[in-house]
């Protein structure tokens, strides 16, 4: 039998957590795993950006499947809970450390901060960036009300990270030009 996509228990403005508690739409939890979802579909975009041919694609993929974890995570009641979900490794952030330090191995090195863009898709990696930031500011709210395992927000700082060094090698696979912030005087 197949799952109807509507149930319309979420038509006065609430919804279940994993674990059955209902929360308002507007819950920090809700908002937390809501915007990790947002990074997710824009972490698609650009990975169909890119292509299948890029070095990063495989860890783009990668990147999705690490950040429904976090939306499982978050969407779950952590007193109510019963369902065994998966996990965030030390590993995760490991990995992305490793792209991280092999790109910058042959970028240039930075002297100024660049603005966003150059090209369609590396500004598409920026506004992947900035939704990532806002996941982890949403996160760390999140944990100041209810607890969440710190490698959730370490997870997606090293990934914001790891989108801004993208978005140079981007920069550096394209030939495009990283324009430098020169503040006004």
């Amino acid at each position: 039998m197949a799952i109807k996509i509507y149930t319309k228990t979420g038509d006065k403005g609430e919804t279940s957590l994993i674990g059955g508690t209902r929360v308002p739409k507007h819950h920090i939890r809700i908002e937390a795993y809501g915007t990790v979802d947002e990074l997710n579909s824009y972490i698609g975009l650009v990975r169909d950006l890119i292509t299948e041919k890029h070095s990063h694609f495989k860890l783009l993929v990668e990147v999705q499947d690490r950040l429904f974890t976090m939306g499982s995570i978050l969407a779950a009641d952590p007193e109510k809970n019963k369902m065994k979900l998966p996990e965030l490794k030390e590993s995760d952030i490991e990995l992305l450390e490793k792209a991280i330090d092999e790109m910058d191995k042959i970028l240039p090195p930075m002297k100024h901060f660049v603005l966003p863009g150059g090209h369609t898709t590396i500004s598409q990696v920026h506004i992947a960036r900035c939704i990532c930031r806002r996941a982890e500011r949403n996160v760390l709210h999140l944990n100041e009300l209810f607890p969440v395992n710190d490698l959730t927000f370490k997870y997606l700082n090293r990934l914001s990270d790891y989108l801004f060094t993208l978005s140079r090698q981007l920069a550096l696979d394209y030939n495009a030009i990283e324009t430098p912030w020169l503040p006004r005087q």
